[in-house]
Formats: structure tokens, sequence, C-alpha cells
């Protein structure tokens, strides 16, 4: 696989840098590859799950946008709502409910690592099995390094040189790990009222990780 590269989603974000973005990489190619062609899922339905922060949700209102809210529904937290609420909602897409045509992304919370999304009523679980499963994985080390640079340019922080090839090796490789470290990072500049060298990298690091950190730099 090539470098992991950035696709800008239309949606609006806090950071001085606009559109919000996510990071392409392992973990999540094949995912985004796959959610832009909906009339190939089987039985118009697809599940995506991963672990916290990973952008589910960013990609599920991106593509959406794609192909408009009359023809791809979208429902986060799946599972969290009523098992039996869901079982008819899939049956609708098969009969075209009141969209006729119309494809359903499932984005559960889960973490294909731990087990991934555990369903209770059997008829619900068959159905769900036999739909396209997409699964974001935790990222590789050069996704990392790419991530942390996103996070930073989302903040407007500005990092020193040799940021991702210091960071990356001393983190752990999560994103919501990924996304904490960076903002770590942003606090203590800012409360410190100086750049984000190296020094700032150690402090957030020993404050995510522990002193014991230290035997790495």
């Amino acid at each position: 696989m090539g470098e992991p590269s950035q696709i800008a989603l239309p949606l609006a974000a806090r950071a001085p840098a606009g559109a919000l973005r996510i990071v392409v990489g392992s973990a999540n190619a094949a995912v985004i590859e796959a959610l832009q062609t909906p009339e190939h899922w089987p039985f118009h339905v697809a599940v995506l799950i991963g672990p916290p922060r990973s952008g589910k949700t960013v990609l599920g209102r991106w593509v959406q946008s794609l192909h408009g809210a009359g023809q791809l529904d979208v429902i986060d937290d799946a599972e969290t709502l009523d098992e039996t609420a869901l079982f008819h909602r899939w049956n609708a897409v098969q009969q075209g409910g009141s969209r006729e045509g119309s494809a359903l992304l499932l984005i559960a919370n889960a973490d294909p690592d731990h087990g991934g999304w555990r369903i209770a009523l059997p008829d619900l679980a068959s159905r769900i099995g036999g739909s396209l499963q997409l699964e974001i994985r935790a990222p590789d080390d050069e996704m990392a390094g790419e991530l942390i640079l996103a996070h930073a340019q989302q903040r407007g922080l500005i990092l020193a040189d040799g940021a991702s090839d210091y960071l990356v090796p001393r983190t752990t490789r999560s994103f919501a790990a990924i996304e904490a470290l960076v903002a770590a990072i942003d606090r203590i500049s800012l409360e410190r009222q100086t750049p984000a060298t190296m020094s700032v990298w150690r402090a957030a690091l020993e404050a995510l990780h522990g002193p014991e950190q230290q035997r790495l730099f």
C-alpha cells in the first residue's frame, strides 16, 4: 500500500485548518473504497465497526453526502438501538421501504479486536452477518505518523521537525491515544507558552504514559 493520504470531508470543523479531514491509510483504505459503492453491498446493507475515535461517524456522514439521504440511510451507534427495530429496518431495505432502492449503513462502536458487535437477537444476527462487514483496524506506524500531523494541523499546532518519527515509537497505536497525545502536546505548549518541541513532546508522553516512558528518551 502507498503512503497514507488525507481526504477532505464536507463538514464544519472547529480547527482553523477549515474542512475536516480524515487520514487514509492501512487501517481504513479498504473501508473507504467499499463505502463509495453501496450498490454493490450484499442486501444493500453494510456494517461499519471500529475502535473509538477512528472516524466512523465522519465517514458515515461523508458517504451519505456522496449519495444523498434519500439513497443511503446511516444509523450511528447502532449497537445501542433496539434490536427488533433494527431487524425491521433491515427488512424494510430489502422491500424498498419508503425510499425505493435505498441502502443502509449501520455504524457500531465495537472494536473488532475485542469481539466486534455482539447481537443477542438471532434473526438480526443472521441478517447482519450476511451484510457487508467493514472494519477499521488500528493504524500502523506510517498512518500513526500521518494522524499526529493531521490532528496538529486541525488544532493549528505547529510541531517541530521530526515530531512523528519521535512520537510514533513511544505512544500507543490507537486512534484515541494518538488524538489524546496531540491534545496533550497542544495543552502543554500553551501552558508553557513555548513551541511544541521535544521537551513538550516528552512532557506529553509522560503525562499520558507515566514516568517509565523516560526509558525511551
